[in-house]
């Protein structure tokens, strides 16, 4: 494992769910963290990023390997491209939606998605 994969790996683990969901919510948007985390209604993520409530497991651990692609990628471009990547349609997913894939539990297709866009550059 690459020191930055670690270390995006480390964060995602120790970083409280509030300070994750707010900033997906900054970086991917509301919508969109709301589909990676499996809800409907994206007020749930704004109740979430303010500690209102908490997510259940399965939205938890979707937010946390959201959050720890998203720093994996930012090590080697820009948060835009990033934001395009979890939103475009990839062939490594059968062309589906890395977001998408992420609400369906497809977490080592999208890590391994993740790592093929590194490697192409």
């Amino acid at each position: 494992m690459k020191l930055e994969d670690k270390y995006a790996h480390e964060q995602a683990m120790k970083t409280e769910i509030s300070d994750i969901a707010q900033f997906l919510q900054e970086v991917l948007g509301q919508r969109l963290t709301a589909i990676i985390a499996g809800v409907a209604d994206r007020k749930t993520v704004a109740r979430w990023a303010s500690g209102e409530n908490k997510p259940h497991p399965a939205s938890d651990a979707r937010l946390r390997e959201a959050y720890r692609i998203f720093h994996q990628l930012q090590a080697h471009d820009t948060p835009d491209v990033v934001r395009s990547w979890f939103i475009g349609s990839n062939p490594h997913l059968d062309d589906e939606a890395p977001a998408v894939a992420l609400s369906e539990d497809r977490t080592k297709e999208v890590s391994a998605a993740a790592r093929a866009f590194v490697e192409a550059g």
